[in-house]
């Protein structure tokens, strides 16, 4: 997740834990996150790469972060122009340092989702022309909610848009066309668009 599970134990006594924002209205800005099991930001250098991919502004884009976690990657997609990001996390340690982001930056375009992703996802109807631009998933690994977050994010993702998943082992991807993809270390990440509309 912009924030999910770290392979490192990190001691429940560090209180250092920051996420740095590179690019846009709020480039350079640190925010704290809580110490949570799963919580892994995703690294500067993959969100620089993810930037480029996608083009350093997202204007007018809407977004959603389902496994907000620390918020790197939503709140990124925020101060790059996108017009509403919508931020689904469960955790109420990791929660409520969201809220204290949003108002530290004045982030009025974050819409905040207190919930359990896949559950909130049930409940989310077709958006059809009006539906996200991109969307971010990056669950904890160990959790195994890739696959059926990816079945259940397709109906409302804007025709045209994309996805970013992050995993350590390869989810089934066959309806999916793979745009781009890079790897960190053990963990890989890609965009993804419908076969038909990949270019």
């Amino acid at each position: 997740m912009a924030g999910n599970s770290s392979t490192k134990n990190r001691s429940t006594k560090n209180t250092g834990n920051s996420v740095r924002l590179i690019g846009g209205l709020w480039r350079g800005r640190r925010l704290p996150f809580p110490d949570v099991p799963g919580l892994r930001p995703t690294p500067d250098r993959v969100r620089e790469t993810l930037f480029n991919w996608l083009g350093q502004r997202l204007t007018g884009w809407r977004c959603l972060d389902l496994f907000a976690g620390s918020g790197a990657l939503g709140l990124e997609a925020a101060s790059r122009g996108a017009t509403e990001v919508t931020l689904v996390e469960a955790d109420a340690r990791a929660f409520t340092a969201l809220q204290a982001h949003c108002r530290t930056l004045a982030a009025s375009q974050v819409r905040l989702v207190r919930a359990e992703a896949l559950a909130w996802l049930k409940t989310q109807t077709d958006t059809g022309p009006a539906g996200y631009e991109l969307i971010f998933l990056d669950p904890p690994f160990a959790a195994g909610l890739l696959a059926p977050a990816l079945q259940l994010v397709a109906p409302l993702l804007r025709p045209g848009g994309t996805i970013y998943a992050e995993f350590d082992t390869p989810p089934d991807l066959s309806a999916w066309q793979v745009w781009r993809e890079g790897r960190a270390g053990q963990t890989r990440q890609v965009l993804l668009r419908r076969p038909t509309e990949a270019p």
